[in-house]
C-alpha cells in the first residue's frame, strides 16, 4: 500500500503520490503535528494555513498518473485515512525546557558546566538546532537573572 497526499492553501495546491509509511511520517505528518513549516511539491506549507488530505491505497503507476488523472485515480482506488494517520502518529519530539532564576547567572552557568565537556555556540546555531528538532538536543535551559 502507498500513501497519496494533497495539500492546499488559499494560494497553493500540491499532490504527492506513492509515499511509504516512513516518507509520509517524516515529510508530512511530523512537521504537520509540530505546526512547523515544511516543503512538499515545490511549495512551503504552513500547517495552520493549509488543509491536508491523506489517502491510502495501491501504488499508482505512470499510466494511473498520466494526463492529470492521478488524484482522481487515487480517490477512486484509495481510502481517506487523514484522521487515522494523524491520531496514530507519535507526538512531536521536543526537548525538555527549564527556566532557572539566579542572582548571578554567570556563576550558575559555571556551576552547571563544571566538569563537563562544554563549548559555547552562537545563538543562531542553537536556535537552528532547536527549530529543526535536532534529535541530539535533549534539553534547553534558560537562565534568567532574579529580580
Amino acid at each position: 500500500m502507498a500513501f497519496h497526499v494533497e495539500l492546499s492553501s488559499s494560494l497553493n495546491h500540491a499532490r504527492v503520490f506513492n509515499l511509504s509509511d516512513e516518507e509520509l511520517l517524516r515529510q508530512v505528518i511530523e512537521p504537520w503535528l509540530a505546526d512547523e513549516p515544511f516543503e512538499l511539491g515545490e511549495h512551503k506549507w504552513q500547517p495552520r494555513e493549509s488543509a491536508l488530505k491523506v489517502l491510502e491505497g495501491p501504488h499508482l503507476d505512470n499510466p494511473d498518473l498520466a494526463f492529470g488523472q492521478g488524484w482522481s485515480n487515487a480517490e477512486r482506488k484509495s481510502e481517506n485515512v487523514t484522521e487515522q494517520v494523524l491520531a496514530q502518529a507519535p507526538a512531536p519530539r521536543t526537548p525538555d525546557a527549564f527556566v532557572v532564576g539566579a542572582d548571578l547567572p554567570e556563576a550558575t552557568v559555571a556551576e552547571m558546566l563544571a566538569g563537563r565537556d562544554a563549548a559555547p555556540i552562537q545563538w543562531t546555531e542553537a536556535r537552528r538546532r532547536i527549530d529543526s528538532r535536532d534529535p541530539s538536543v535533549a534539553a534547553v535551559i534558560l537562565i534568567v537573572k532574579s529580580e
